[in-house]
């Protein structure tokens, strides 16, 4: 469904033709890469916001600014540095036909990109080095707000639960 000029014309419509051509294993092709991806993303995305969050902010306070910046900024630079994962799991996901083609077969079997290393393969075939970094502006753009308002949402209620009553009836 997130290619351009789709052939579905539904999310079950998708899911039915894709499971009757591919079968059950194509629900499951970017499993691991998913995975690669999510595990660097939250580790570069704490490590981050605690980093900006200490350099802002060594008193530890609560101050809303702080955790939009540290928060946007932990977005930032996770969701940059995690692109060409998600540009491999993109791949696998929407199995592109102009990407497909390169692994042509003699055969004339049906041809699918399979596993991280076959979509690395295949991207730096399709589109050099850059093509690591397909979608970077968009990705950033998208993380950064919403990593700033998961943390500044946390960080208040965290900094709201230790209020006293004393606090809380001046409020």
């Amino acid at each position: 469904m997130q290619i351009y000029g789709s052939p579905y014309r539904g999310v079950l419509h998708c899911v039915r033709t894709i499971f009757r051509e591919e079968g059950i294993r194509a629900f499951y092709r970017s499993y691991t890469t998913q995975l690669s991806m999510n595990i660097p993303f939250q580790c570069l995305h704490f490590t981050v916001y605690e980093y900006a969050r200490e350099k802002l902010n060594p008193s530890h306070g609560y101050d809303p600014k702080t955790h939009v910046l540290a928060g946007a900024s932990a977005g930032a630079v996770a969701a940059a540095l995690t692109t060409p994962l998600d540009v491999a799991k993109t791949l696998l996901n929407t199995q592109e036909r102009s990407a497909v083609g390169i692994l042509v077969r003699p055969e004339g079997h049906a041809v699918y990109v399979s596993g991280m290393l076959t979509a690395f393969r295949s991207i730096y075939k399709l589109r050099g080095f850059s093509g690591y970094f397909q979608g970077l502006q968009a990705r950033v753009l998208y993380q950064m707000p919403s990593c700033a308002i998961c943390w500044s949402v946390y960080e208040f209620f965290k900094h709201f639960m230790h209020l006293t009553e004393t606090e809380l009836s001046a409020i």
